[in-house]
């Protein structure tokens, strides 16, 4: 196995790893302001860190799968790229989303433009390994 194949574990890694920082987040935020399971609403700050934590969540159920599978049928390389400015978009959007949910433009676009290519590049890669064996 070479180096390159192991870009988009790191890449996944790294995405898991923020996923892990926003639950921590809304957890700390939760235990800050006293706001007991299963409520979901309290203090403005914890609703926002919810928020990032189950926005991420929602973007890895299509980024993570569409990750691999654009790089197993186009290019380990270019999808571990696209994964990484997925993983530096998610940064941003959570860090802006928790001062300031009007501000989380940028991070949001950096995150869901890749996840887009890595998933029309899977479909494309897919139909075209489909097309050569037939």
């Amino acid at each position: 196995m070479q180096h390159r194949d192991l870009y988009p574990a790191l890449v996944t890694v790294l995405a898991l790893l923020v996923y892990a920082w926003n639950f921590m987040s809304a957890g700390q935020a939760r235990g800050k302001h006293k706001i007991q399971a299963p409520a979901t609403t309290g203090h403005p700050e914890f609703e926002r860190k919810l928020r990032v934590q189950e926005n991420m969540i929602e973007q890895l159920i299509v980024f993570l799968p569409s990750l691999w599978i654009f790089c197993l049928t186009i290019q380990p390389l270019v999808g571990a790229a696209l994964g990484l400015v997925f993983v530096i978009g998610r940064i941003l959007y959570s860090a802006a989303y928790a001062a300031d949910p009007a501000k989380r433009s940028l991070g949001f676009g950096l995150g869901i433009f890749p996840t887009l290519i890595l998933l029309l590049g899977s479909l494309v890669g897919v139909i075209r390994l489909f097309l050569v064996d037939m």
